[in-house]
C-alpha cells in the first residue's frame, strides 16, 4: 500500500485545518523556516506513529521541509482526524495509513506497513513501533539509528525495555522536556480531556463531583480545569508525594473505593491498567459517567463491565450505557480509549506547538549524535529546551530579565557571604 486513509475527497478540509493550527505553531513554523534552507534531515526515513491531527499534520510537514522520507500512521485506533490524513497524503505526498474507528487488525497492519518503510529514525506516541521492532522485526533494528517518544505511557514502557537490557537504540523522552510535559501535560491535557467529555454527553461540569485518577501532570492539568468549571473535584493517587500535592492544591483525596460512590465523573490517568475495575463500578451511582485520558483503553475494565451489564447499547456518538441488573446505568465515552481525541480533537495547536518543536529539534539531534549514544533513554537536551521556551517567549511578545555580570559571578561563586 502507498497509503490507506478513508478518503482523498476530504483533503480540502483537512488542508484548510492545518493551515489553522499552523498559525498558532510560530516556534514549529521557525524551525521549518530553518529546515528549509538547511536540509538537516535530508534522505533520513522516518516512520512517525502519532494522534494524525492538524498540529501533527505541521510537524510532518516540518519534517519533510527538512528533507525527510517521512511515513505517519496513527498511535490510537480513534484519534485520527480523517481530512488530516487525505490532505497529508493529497497535498504533502506523505505517505499516510490512519483511518478513525479501523478495528485492531487494521491498526497493526497500519503500523507494520509505516515499518515497511524501513526507517532510520522513529517517531512513537506509546512506543508501538519501538515495540512491534523489538518482538517481529528484529531485522530492522540495524537500520535504526534512534528514536523519540512523545508521551508518558511510552516513556514508562522504554525505561522497562532499558532496564531489562533489551532496548537496541537510544530514544530521546521528549515527554519528558520541561517545554512539553509543564505545558501539553497539563494545560493541553486538561483543556482537552474535559472538551472532550463535553462533545460527548453535553453535561455541565458545574456542581458535578469529578474524580480525577491519577496526579501526576495531566491529571493536575484536568483537576484544576474541572474545578474551573465548578466541579467539585475528588482526586485517587497511589503515590503519597502526588496525593500530598492534591491535597495542598485543595482537592479532596480519598481511594477509589471511597470516591467510587460520591463520583459523577470519573476520568483516569494514570498509565497503568484496571484504575476502575469491578468493585468500582458496583458502588457507582446511576449515570455515572467514566472516561480515559491515559494513552492506552485498559485504565477501565471494559471486558468486566461489560460481563456485569445485563445491555449493553450506544445513546450518543462516543457514549455507551452499559445497565447493570439493579437497574443502575453506567456510560463509557469513546471506548475507554483517549476521550479528548476520541470525541474531540484533542490539544490546541498553540501548545502542541512547544511539543512537536521538541520532536522536530530531537530528530535532528538524534541524527547528527546517534554514533555518540547509548542504548538508553536520554533527556531532551537542556538547551533545546531552553530554546523553545526562548522561542515561544519572543512569540508571545514577551521578554525577561538578563542577569547582570556580577549576578552570574555571584551565582557562581562559593565565596560569597552573608
Amino acid at each position: 500500500m502507498k497509503y490507506h486513509v478513508k478518503n482523498l475527497a476530504l483533503a480540502k478540509d483537512g488542508q484548510n485545518r492545518i493551515e489553522w493550527a499552523e498559525r498558532e505553531m510560530p516556534v514549529l513554523r521557525q524551525i521549518r523556516e530553518r529546515f528549509k534552507k538547511e536540509k538537516p534531515l535530508k534522505g533520513v526515513r522516518i516512520s512517525c506513529c502519532l494522534h494524525v491531527t492538524t498540529e501533527t499534520a505541521n510537524l510532518v510537514i516540518t519534517l519533510l521541509d527538512g528533507g525527510a522520507d517521512v511515513v505517519t500512521c496513527a498511535s490510537n485506533p480513534l484519534s485520527t482526524q480523517d481530512d488530516v490524513a487525505a490532505a497529508l497524503v493529497k497535498y504533502h505526498g506523505a505517505p499516510t495509513f490512519s483511518i478513525k474507528g479501523e478495528d485492531n487488525k487494521t491498526y497493526y497492519r497500519h503500523i507494520n506497513a509505516a515499518l515497511d518503510h524501513r526507517p532510520q529514525i522513529t517517531m512513537d506516541d506509546g512506543a508501538d513501533l519501538v515495540s512491534i521492532l523489538h518482538k517481529d522485526r528484529t531485522d530492522q533494528l540495524s537500520d535504526i539509528v534512534g528514536g523519540t517518544e512523545e508521551t508518558t505511557t511510552g516513556v514508562i514502557r522504554l525505561r522497562s525495555m532499558e532496564k531489562d537490557g533489551v532496548l537496541s537504540y537510544p530514544i530521546i523522552a521528549v515527554n519528558d522536556a520541561k517545554t512539553k510535559h509543564f505545558f501539553d501535560n497539563r494545560y493541553g491535557t486538561g483543556q482537552s480531556t474535559l472538551d472532550g467529555v463535553i462533545r460527548a454527553t453535553n453535561v455541565l461540569l458545574a456542581g458535578k463531583v469529578v474524580v480525577v485518577a491519577g496526579y501526576g501532570w495531566c491529571g493536575r492539568g484536568v483537576a484544576s480545569r474541572a474545578k474551573g468549571f465548578g466541579a467539585q473535584v475528588i482526586v485517587t493517587e497511589v503515590d503519597p508525594l502526588c496525593a500530598l500535592e492534591a491535597a495542598m492544591d485543595g482537592f479532596e483525596v480519598m481511594p477509589m473505593p471511597q470516591a467510587a460512590a460520591k463520583g459523577d465523573v470519573f476520568i483516569t490517568l494514570t498509565g497503568n491498567i484496571s484504575v476502575l475495575r469491578k468493585e468500582h463500578f458496583q458502588k457507582m451511582k446511576d449515570g455515572a459517567i467514566v472516561c480515559n485520558s491515559g494513552h492506552f483503553n485498559v485504565e477501565i475494565d471494559i471486558p468486566a463491565l461489560a460481563k456485569m451489564a445485563k445491555t449493553r447499547r450506544t445513546v450518543r456518538n462516543f457514549v455507551e450505557e452499559f445497565k447493570l441488573p439493579n437497574g443502575r446505568r453506567i456510560h463509557l465515552l469513546g471506548e475507554g480509549r483517549l476521550i479528548n481525541l476520541a470525541a474531540a480533537e484533542g490539544h490546541p495547536a498553540s501548545v502542541m506547538d512547544m511539543s512537536f518543536a521538541n520532536q522536530a529539534l530531537c530528530a535532528e539531534y538524534m541524527y547528527r549524535n546517534a554514533d555518540k549514544l547509548e542504548r538508553k533513554v536520554y533527556s531532551v537536551p537542556t538547551n533545546i529546551d531552553n530554546r523553545i521556551a526562548a522561542l515561544k517567549l519572543a512569540a508571545m511578545g514577551i521578554r525577561v530579565d538578563r542577569l547582570t555580570p556580577e549576578q552570574v559571578k555571584y551565582l557562581a561563586s562559593w565565596q560569597e557571604g552573608t
